[in-house]
Formats: structure tokens, C-alpha cells, sequence
């Protein structure tokens, strides 16, 4: 499947979750409204939530695929990861928080109990769990045509409409049991507490989600095997000696940058490394495709004092 056709069905999915979570967002406000329901108004945060999300998404998806510039030479494919991260923190502070608010609300104040209108927020609820079902659905079955849920979930767009969709689902069902009980009960304190729950759900869900962000918008290294493919490739070359240190990068969905610092056998003219070192770069790209930019340096440095320089170190002021 080619970037663009999976760009493609990855919109689709995310227009699909914010027409059903815009659609979704108002009824269970209404819904709320009308019963008094602290668990009803944490899902429509959680809806309105996962709305902007949506939004965030869709920007991702259009300004990922920017071709490089003179101000960003490897490409705006990391965009994906920042868009990615406001999405998670806006499940953080618009559903998470709200939820915790709504939750120590109900349990500090009188709430009053208005059976019609809980009937009501019921059936919204259940309405609202197959339009969540059906969206979560059409997310999972996009995984798996695109290699199921490991490859599958590479893009942070689509890992992040899976995750707003599985929680959605599960919410709901939290927000129904906590709404069902109060109403056999007469006691605030299970609607309470399935708001709480709703509340702890979204905050693990944002914490799991930011993280994954972060570690690619900081400089997440490319596939372990992609890096050991490309480390024996270059250890089989005969003009190569000796691999120093081999450095991956994600520049983003599909890309990434390869450096490698190799000490080259003893005898060779300025030419004939210029002609290895095309043919090693064409044999990588070849190899690993998201590797769009490589580059070589080429040392006649002993192994151990190699190791020691700031690049293999990590240390800043490397080559």
C-alpha cells in the first residue's frame, strides 16, 4: 500500500470518529443536561475531546506530507508526532480533568434525581456505544489491512483514533453501570465514581499517548532491525574495515536518517571511496526505503578512540 492510499483511509477513519463523536457530543450534553447526570457530562467532555482531536489529526495527515525547504531540509514529517501530542494532551485537560471535576462534584453536592431524564441519558448512552462501536470498528478493521496491530499502529494518527475510540467505548459503558445504579440505588455515589473512573481512563489513556509522541519528537532511533540489517550491510562491504558507530533516526512516518561512521581499508584513492560510498548508499536505500537520508563519514581512526567521540557518546558537539 502506498503513503498516500494509507494517508487516504486514515482520513477517512478520522472523519468517520469526528462526525460520530461531534454527533455524539451534543446528545450526550443534552442528554446530561436533562438528567443531572455528572457520568453523561464527562462523556460529553470526553466526546468534545476527542473532537479536537480529530481536528488535530487532520492537520497532521496535510502538513506531514510537505515536501523539504531551505528551513527544514529533512521534511515536516515529525509534524505528525507534535499534532499527536496536542491530541493527547487535550484528552488530558478537556476529558480527564473535566471528568475528575464532575466526579468531586457529585460526591460533595446534593444531586436531583430526575427518572425521565435518566431514562433519557440511558438511551443516548446506548445510541452513543454503537455510533463509538461502529467508529472503533472501522479504526481496527484499517489495522488490520495495513498489517495488524503492530505495524498496523505505526501512525500516531491511527494509534490515536484506536485509543480515543477503545476508551470512548469503554467510558460509556462505565458511564451506563454508574447511571443504572444510581437509578436502582438512589445513591450519587456510583455516578460519582464511574466519572472518577471515566476521568483516571482518559489521563492513563493522554499519559500513554504523550508518551509515544515524545519519544519520536525527541529523536526516536528507527526499527532495531531495520539498524541491524544496515549495520551488516555495511560490515559486508569489503572496502569497509570496520563500522565505528551507525546512527538511525525517524524523521517521521515513513522516513529516516542513517549516519554512519566506518574506517575504510588501507589503499584506497579519493575516487574509488567516492564510487563505495554511492554504491553503500544506494545498497542502504535499496535495503531499508524509509532511509531517505544517509550519510557517511568515513575515519581512519582506531575503534576505541572512535567509541570515545562525542557522536558515539551521545555527547553534544558530535560530527
Amino acid at each position: 500500500m502506498t503513503d498516500e492510499g494509507s494517508d487516504h483511509k486514515t482520513r477517512v477513519t478520522v472523519l468517520v470518529a469526528l462526525a460520530a463523536n461531534l454527533v455524539i457530543a451534543v446528545a450526550k450534553a443534552i442528554g446530561g443536561l436533562a438528567a443531572g447526570s455528572p457520568a453523561l457530562l464527562s462523556e460529553a467532555a470526553h466526546s468534545v475531546a476527542d473532537s479536537l482531536n480529530e481536528v488535530f489529526l487532520l492537520a497532521a495527515l496535510r502538513r506531514s506530507r510537505r515536501p523539504a525547504d531551505r528551513r527544514h531540509p529533512f521534511g515536516y514529517g515529525k509534524e505528525r508526532f507534535f499534532w499527536s501530542l496536542l491530541a493527547a494532551v487535550g484528552i488530558f485537560v478537556m476529558g480527564g480533568c473535566f471528568s475528575f471535576f464532575q466526579g468531586f462534584e457529585a460526591l460533595t453536592s446534593e444531586t436531583e434525581e430526575k427518572l425521565s431524564g435518566y431514562v433519557a441519558g440511558l438511551i443516548v448512552l446506548g445510541v452513543a456505544l454503537l455510533a463509538e462501536g461502529g467508529s472503533l470498528l472501522r479504526a481496527l478493521y484499517q489495522v488490520r489491512r495495513q498489517g495488524g496491530m503492530g505495524s498496523g499502529l505505526r501512525d500516531p494518527a491511527l494509534r490515536t483514533v484506536v485509543a480515543e475510540d477503545g476508551t470512548a467505548v469503554l467510558g460509556v459503558t462505565l458511564a451506563i453501570v454508574g447511571m443504572a445504579l444510581h437509578m436502582v440505588t438512589g445513591q450519587a455515589v456510583w455516578e460519582a465514581s464511574a466519572s472518577l473512573a471515566i476521568g483516571a481512563l482518559l489521563v492513563y489513556v493522554a499519559f500513554r499517548l504523550g508518551r509515544d509522541a515524545r519519544d519520536q519528537l525527541i529523536g526516536e532511533a528507527a526499527d532495531p532491525e531495520a539498524s541491524g540489517r544496515i549495520c551488516a550491510l555495511l560490515r559486508a562491504q569489503p572496502e569497509i574495515d570496520s563500522v565505528e558507530a551507525l546512527f538511525t533516526m525517524k524523521t517521521g512516518l515513513d522516513t529516516a536518517l542513517v549516519a554512519a561512521r566506518v574506517d575504510l581499508v588501507p589503499g584506497l584513492d579519493s575516487e574509488r571511496v567516492e564510487e563505495v560510498a554511492v554504491r553503500i548508499k544506494r545498497s542502504i536505500a535499496s535495503m531499508v526505503p524509509e532511509a531517505d537520508e544517509i550519510f557517511l563519514d568515513v575515519t581512519d581512526r582506531p575503534a576505541g578512540e572512535a567509541v570515545e567521540s562525542p557522536a558515539a557518546t551521545g555527547e553534544r558537539g558530535g560530527a
